[in-house]
């Protein structure tokens, strides 16, 4: 772990040109993000090997009133919504919390500035950390990344 997970409305999955979204991209630019994160001791942050980002199109939705606001000022009623949780085990002090959960945003403002712009979308980022109940990992993925 650290895991981040979005979801999101499926109207984010026509060409960008159409009003929606590069999400392998997004997927990408947000792992870099935690990559690239550091403590207050210059030591990174997530491990290589544990980065996940996963990003999962809601079969069902419905965001606000359905679109009646936006049709009813004449900004068209096509509402999105994008929903980031990264999940982190525990032992990461407030600080390093703060200042990757502003990365992130930033990230993640800057990947849907445009759509921002352009119609109605909202986008939260929630930061979860442990405790876990029980907490089991199987991978041959870090044994990539140790330095010798």
């Amino acid at each position: 772990m650290p895991h981040l997970v979005i979801l999101y409305t499926p109207d984010l999955d026509q060409p960008v040109g159409q009003g929606g979204s590069d999400m392998t991209a997004l997927c990408r630019a947000l792992a870099d993000t935690m990559l690239s994160a550091r403590d207050e001791a210059g030591q990174q942050v997530f491990p290589t090997g544990g980065v996940r980002v996963l990003a999962y199109p809601a079969a069902h939705s419905a965001v606000a009133d359905g679109g009646l606001a936006g049709q009813a000022a004449g900004l068209g009623g096509d509402y999105g919504f994008v929903y980031l949780n990264l999940r982190m085990g525990r032992g990461r002090s407030a600080a390093v919390h703060q200042a990757v959960g502003q990365a992130l945003e930033a990230t993640a403002k800057a990947h849907f500035a445009p759509l921002l712009a352009t119609r109605h979308i909202g986008v939260t980022l929630q930061i979860d950390e442990g405790p876990e109940v029980f907490d089991a990992k199987n991978s041959s993925l870090h044994p990539l990344f140790k330095k010798n």
